[in-house]
């Protein structure tokens, strides 16, 4: 028997799924236990691919894909594109405010302050994607926005010289990890503001050479959540459920082919947010997504929101910013209570995990008990939320 969707006013629970999905193991990675931590719980270092890696750029798919579902439900309200494109705007001030609160917190050394940063880029991407939707809900115009962005970018880091190095690949490697038009750019525009490396004690390290959320790579980042928007046009048509997941599959697996053979030219790599990745990237998150729609939308496992394995993901995925900025601000006031133990400068993070994780003898499970422990500690604030049905909006 064929199944309709359901209907797109109501709030779709496998978007919600997947966002928690992605939430919780973000707080796990940013909170990995340290050097002793698996190789999948952290970043590639340039070139590569793991699972850390894909983290990011799954949320800005789903911001993209829920910008169908939210804006066309405000318009079945009544909200006209006027109302709708002043409210994003003033969310994505807000967020971009939100990640400098992050950057700085608790000591705001404004000489030093990073400007660039996930929220940052989350309120960009929403900005350009959700105005770019109100504008012109067609998609073939999504489709030929994609194509222009990742192969205009390809073209700019590819083709564009260097000023002072020459052109890249002829006067210095492809891509080089300093002599990248990416990184030269935010070394221009914000010298001494981007990404630090991880300070010592009361020390800020700026680190000089590139910053993950730099400035012109958030033009393929657009590209992720244009993904994310098309996929969400998709999950919305009056199709049947079934149809509607094995179009997400199919879109999974081109993706995953497009991407993957584009590497052979243009690397994976998060830290420039390569055009091939940003196809890989999609290409994994859709394959979650339609895990997550086949479980909840077509088998119907997350119709009881209080029970089952959806419900952890459903508590992160709902209140997901508010879980993203507690574990970030505790985490960093965790890092600066330090105090003198045994002679020896330490913080309560290095002193917990030294007294209760490190007696763990394998240094991997270690690192992933405490990284499981801080994440289940930030699930507490967000399941109180959820239980007393408040859903914080920015």
């Amino acid at each position: 028997m064929t199944t309709l969707a359901p209907a797109p006013s109501r709030r779709l629970l496998s978007l919600d799924v997947l966002r928690g999905i992605t939430l919780a193991f973000m707080i796990m990675v940013n909170n990995n236990g340290g050097p002793g931590s698996w190789r999948f719980m952290n970043h590639a270092a340039w070139n590569g691919l793991t699972p850390t890696d894909l983290v990011f750029p799954t949320f800005i798919f789903v911001v993209g894909a829920s910008i169908v579902f939210a804006f066309e439900s405000r318009l079945a309200r009544g909200a006209t594109r006027r109302e709708l494109a002043r409210h994003t705007v003033q969310r994505a001030v807000i967020l971009f405010l939100l990640g400098i609160v992050v950057n700085g917190f608790p000591d705001f050394h404004l000489a030093h302050l990073r400007f660039y940063g996930v929220l940052q880029r989350i309120a960009v991407c929403y900005l350009v994607v959700g105005l770019f939707y109100l504008w012109d809900r067609r998609v073939w115009t999504k489709v030929a926005a994609l194509a222009a962005a990742l192969a205009g970018y390809y073209v700019l880091l590819r083709w564009t010289p260097i000023p002072g190095a020459g052109m890249p690949g002829r006067d210095f490697p492809f891509m080089d990890q300093t002599l990248n038009l990416t990184s030269w750019l935010d070394r221009h525009v914000m010298p001494h503001h981007l990404y630090l490396d991880w300070p010592r004690p009361g020390v800020l390290v700026p680190y000089n050479r590139h910053d993950p959320e730099g400035l012109l790579s958030d033009l393929p980042a657009i590209g992720t959540a244009l993904l994310g928007l098309l996929a969400g046009l998709w999950m919305r048509t009056q199709r049947a459920v079934q149809a509607k997941t094995a179009g997400l599959a199919a879109g999974s697996l081109a993706c995953l082919a497009l991407g993957y053979l584009w590497s052979l030219w243009f690397p994976l790599n998060k830290n420039l947010w390569t055009s091939s990745f940003v196809l890989v990237a999609a290409g994994w998150s859709l394959a979650v997504l339609t895990l997550a729609w086949w479980a909840v939308e077509q088998k119907g496992w997350g119709k009881n929101q209080h029970k089952g394995l959806a419900y952890p993901w459903l508590v992160f995925g709902s209140n997901a910013i508010t879980a993203y900025m507690f574990s970030e601000l505790l985490a960093s006031a965790l890092s600066n209570i330090r105090f003198t133990a045994a002679g020896h400068p330490t913080n309560f993070v290095a002193w917990t995990f030294a007294h209760t994780f490190a007696h763990i003898p394998n240094p991997g499970w270690a690192a992933f008990a405490y990284s499981v422990s801080f994440t289940a500690v930030c699930f507490v604030p967000v399941w109180i939320l959820y239980r007393k049905r408040i859903f914080l909006k920015v």
